[in-house]
């Protein structure tokens, strides 16, 4: 049986991941993070059926990549994901150095070390439409980055090096960008799990620049699909987008939160200053991943909402009790 390595498996993208490729795959499968498992209610993979395939490795790429490198070299997975990255924006104007360290130096000496292994068939990174900058009209996979912000340069150079290695020595490298990927599980300063708890405790959602950035929403089981479908069928040395085929602003997804817990919009909101370096359209066209490997997104927006509301309900003893801002670590 295969094996296949998940960096970042504590992240909310990574946990979906893993959860996805137990239920659609016979896999093992082992998770890197560089903290402690987070608490079920933010792990998917805890309640799956098949988690006796997984294991988990508490490991920092920045501090602990010799043993890191080590357990690669003994498990011999077929396929790394690496979800491993420093990923807020905002804050990555105050110390972009950390930044650059996770997303684009520790990186360096894992592809370098990785170029010489023979077990590795497909590596698939995990990376950002930030690079591109404002997206305005179509913007496909052949796009120039035009990166605005430190996390978004440093992602940038992260895709650059690894297509270096790609071309100079057949590195298995395949690449995604998804945009703003949202779903039960979240991190809970993210705009639309923060709305919903927001609503919930009486407290005002703040709206930067009054919510008028336009991005474009997709259900996170609708991206692990997409990544496994990428990983499995997708040609080495492609990058591939997942979108939704039209954008929305955050002012009307927060106000689809606001109709679905029947709260008035008005009461519930209030605009602040905008973000620096806040990308005015983020919108990024999918038809290669479309057409190629037959993907599409099928969880219908309101929907997924609704889920998200549902979740935090649910859990609403453990959640209102966790911190609602964004704490960095180095």
């Amino acid at each position: 049986m295969s094996t296949a390595v998940v960096l970042g498996s504590n992240s909310f993208s990574g946990q979906d991941f893993i959860d996805y490729l137990l239920d659609e795959t016979d896999l093992d499968i082992i998770g890197i993070s560089r903290s402690e498992e987070k608490s079920p209610v933010f792990l998917s993979y805890h309640q799956n059926r098949n988690v006796d395939r997984f294991r988990f490795h508490c490991m920092d790429m920045n501090r602990d990549m010799d043993d890191l490198l080590a357990l690669l070299d003994r498990v011999k997975p077929a396929y790394i994901i690496n979800f491993a990255a420093q990923s807020e924006v905002g804050p990555s104007w105050h110390t972009p150095e950390d930044w650059f360290q996770t997303n684009t130096v520790a990186l360096s000496r894992l592809v370098n070390h990785l170029r010489g292994c023979d077990y590795l068939e497909k590596y698939l990174h995990i990376s950002s439409p930030e690079a591109y900058g404002n997206c305005v009209g179509t913007v496909t996979e052949s796009a120039p980055d035009n990166p605005s912000t430190p996390y978004a340069a440093s992602k940038s150079a992260a895709d650059m090096l690894l297509d270096t290695y790609r071309r100079e020595f057949d590195f298995p490298l395949v690449t995604v960008r998804a945009t703003n990927v949202y779903g039960p599980r979240q991190q809970l300063f993210k705009i639309i799990p923060r709305s919903v708890i927001y609503i919930k405790s009486g407290q005002k959602i703040e709206l930067h620049g009054g919510g008028s950035a336009v991005k474009s929403w997709i259900n996170i089981r609708d991206v692990s699909r997409g990544e496994w479908q990428i990983l499995k069928d997708g040609r080495v040395g492609e990058r591939y987008h997942l979108s939704p085929e039209a954008g929305l602003s955050v002012r009307r997804v927060v106000g689809m939160i606001c109709d679905i817990m029947e709260q008035e919009f008005e009461e519930a909101c209030e605009v602040v200053g905008e973000r620096t370096g806040q990308d005015a359209v983020y919108v990024i066209d999918s038809t290669k991943a479309r057409t190629e490997l037959d993907w599409q997104p099928v969880i219908d927006l309101e929907e997924g909402l609704a889920e998200v509301v549902k979740w935090g309900s649910d859990n609403w003893d453990e959640l209102k009790d966790h911190e609602l801002t964004y704490i960095h670590k180095p």
